[in-house]
């Protein structure tokens, strides 16, 4: 086994089984929610997520055994998101997962794992890399906005409407529909001083949207970039040989 570019490790031959065994699942998942499925089916389903889980848990183990940093690949996006891929059926074998919806839900990471054999995927995460303190900025003003937002329509609306902005939390849910640009039109401010805050906010809210917009544009192209780079670097090294 080898080492890819990133010093994680390279299956070969073997990622196209791997490719299709996700597809497989993603074809289970959809077909577990069927009604009235007979005992018989659910069995085959339950068989073969234990096989799919013993697959990439042996995947799992192995790119942490063979990568140059296990460390590296336990902490990447990629080994974050094989661990979570597997990690809801281990949970469980000791908790009813009936009940907890959302850990079942985090077997859908694998269609993520998909994302390691696309080059524009690959480009995309080191994108994400460049920029990640700019993102983490974003999400902080993004959340600060968000609260601001809140709380103001709470307090210009709530005596106006009081069923429907009974908290800061409906509140919230406003910015939240609001600054997305969904509108949902289920609440709206009523009073002046709401809907001229409700201008400002939207005001901010174009900007928030334009910002990442070109952080990602520009990231890629820099990704881009750096991956003709090393691509002519490969091939000078090779007519150099």
């Amino acid at each position: 086994m080898k080492c890819d570019s990133s010093g994680h490790a390279d299956f070969g031959k073997w990622e196209i089984a791997l490719q299709a065994l996700i597809f497989l699942c993603l074809i289970g998942f959809a077909v577990e929610t069927l009604p009235n499925l007979s005992p018989a089916q659910q069995k085959w389903l339950n068989v073969f997520e234990w096989f799919s889980v013993v697959v990439f848990t042996i995947e799992y183990l192995l790119r942490l055994w063979f990568s140059r940093s296990r460390w590296g690949y336990a902490r990447s996006f990629f080994g974050i998101i094989d661990l979570i891929s597997i990690l809801p059926f281990y949970i469980g074998l000791g908790v009813d997962l009936r009940n907890l919806r959302a850990l079942r839900m985090l077997r859908l990471f694998r269609i993520l794992k998909l994302a390691r054999y696309s080059k524009a995927m690959r480009r995309f995460h080191r994108a994400f890399v460049l920029t990640k303190e700019e993102i983490v900025l974003f999400l902080t003003t993004t959340f600060i906005l968000l609260y601001i937002a809140g709380m103001g329509i709470y307090h210009f609306e709530n005596a106006a409407q009081p069923d429907r902005y009974r908290s800061m939390f409906d509140g919230l849910w406003w910015a939240v529909a609001t600054l997305t640009t969904v509108g949902y039109g289920d609440v709206y401010p009523i009073t002046v001083g709401g809907k001229i805050f409700t201008f400002v906010i939207l005001i901010l809210g174009l900007g928030i949207i334009a910002v990442p917009t070109g952080m990602v544009a520009s990231a890629l192209a820099k990704a881009r970039k750096e991956e003709d780079e090393s691509l002519a670097q490969d091939e000078d090294a090779g007519d150099e040989e």
